[in-house]
Formats: structure tokens, C-alpha cells, sequence
């Protein structure tokens, strides 16, 4: 099954980095003034999703759905649950953090609605790249100088952090304590993290 990649209006400033993550295949949707990143990114849109209030309706010959302005789901996440609907089970998110704080948030609740579905998301911007982490290990390589661990969802539990500068045995995090910023793989290791109960956000910062 091809990975949906979304792209919303969300300024991008180091298209090189955000392009590395492409792969050949993918399936594009562009949202709205996210159709501002469609030739710095080299993508060609296979469906455009949005209410245009944003950014003009180019009138591509391509498969366009056209919103009501006043809406429940922002454009990203009617494209999101729109690719939910068309079985796509893998999803990268580009453009869609930065800017407006709320819509930020917003599209990290993103993450939480895909975990819930089973299927996998990630979040890439300028400097990093974010997952949720629930039913499975993660890691993160020695080519990340840093990452944090945030929980956005209730209580997390039995985690534990192997290869890393703040280890963690058994631990938990709650979202009113986030203790879990700007942890740093031991140098040359690979980080391991698992937990037992719970959602944790991961958020992996890239080198220069």
C-alpha cells in the first residue's frame, strides 16, 4: 500500500531536509495553502483537498474537494480522514506545524487519531520528526543529538529508556509534568525506549 504523505499551509524553510523523508510512490494531498510547497517540493499533487480561503484553487486536472469554509475539521484533518476513508494505512505530515500555535496543536492531535485507528503517522518539520509511540519500541539513532519524550494523552507507564545521557526505568509521565524534554542519545548508541501503558509523543531532533 502507498504511503499518504499530506502537506499543509505551514511555513517550510529547509526544503532539503523535509524532501529527504519522499519516497517514490507516495501519494500526494495537498491542502490548501499548503499548494504553496508543491514545486519547492517537487510533488505533484494526486488529490487537492481545502476551502480555498487561504490559497487560490489552482484548477488542476487533478482530483480537487472543494469545502465549506465553516467546518468542523480543519482542511488537514478532513484529508486525513479522507485517506482513512480510501485505506491508506501509513501517513507522513509535512507543513503543518509552525506558525499558529492552535493549528499546530490541532494537527499533533493528528497523530493521536491515526494511533487510535492502528495506523502509523509522522510529523516532519524544519528540525525534527515526531510519532507517537503506544503499542510499539522506538528508537532513536545516534544522527539525532536530541528528542524528547511529551505526553498529550493521559498516563503513561512502565517506560523505559536504554542508551540515553537521562535513562528511565519504570518510570511514568504525565501531561502536567514533562520532564521528558531534551534527552540525548549516548554518543555512538542507539536509544531504546518501550513503555508498558499509555501514549508518549516522540519527537526526534535532527543534526545540522
Amino acid at each position: 500500500m502507498r504511503r499518504c504523505v499530506i502537506i499543509g499551509g505551514a511555513e517550510i524553510a529547509r526544503y532539503d531536509k523535509v524532501k529527504s523523508y519522499l519516497r517514490a510512490g507516495d501519494y500526494c494531498v495537498f491542502c490548501d495553502s499548503g499548494l504553496r510547497h508543491r514545486e519547492a517540493l517537487g510533488l505533484v499533487p494526486d488529490l487537492i483537498v481545502g476551502d480555498f480561503d487561504s490559497h487560490p484553487d489552482p484548477c488542476l486536472p487533478v482530483e480537487t474537494i472543494t469545502l465549506p469554509r465553516e467546518k468542523d475539521d480543519t482542511d488537514t484533518v478532513y484529508a486525513v480522514k479522507e485517506a482513512v476513508k480510501r485505506g491508506f494505512e501509513d501517513f507522513l505530515l509535512l507543513g503543518v506545524v509552525g506558525g499558529r500555535f492552535d493549528h499546530s496543536l490541532g494537527n499533533v492531535a493528528i497523530l493521536l487519531y491515526l494511533d487510535a485507528l492502528n495506523k502509523r503517522g509522522m510529523i516532519v518539520d524544519d528540525y525534527s520528526e515526531m510519532e507517537l509511540i503506544s503499542r510499539h519500541a522506538a528508537e532513536v539513532g545516534p544522527e539525532f543529538p536530541y528528542f524528547s519524550l511529551l505526553n498529550i494523552s493521559g498516563t503513561a507507564r512502565g517506560i523505559t529508556l536504554e542508551n540515553a545521557k537521562f535513562p528511565l526505568t519504570d518510570a511514568e509521565i504525565r501531561c502536567e509534568y514533562q520532564y521528558g524534554v531534551s534527552n540525548e542519545p549516548l554518543p555512538g548508541k542507539t536509544a531504546h525506549i518501550h513503555l508498558k501503558e499509555g501514549r508518549l509523543l516522540l519527537i526526534r531532533v535532527r543534526g545540522e
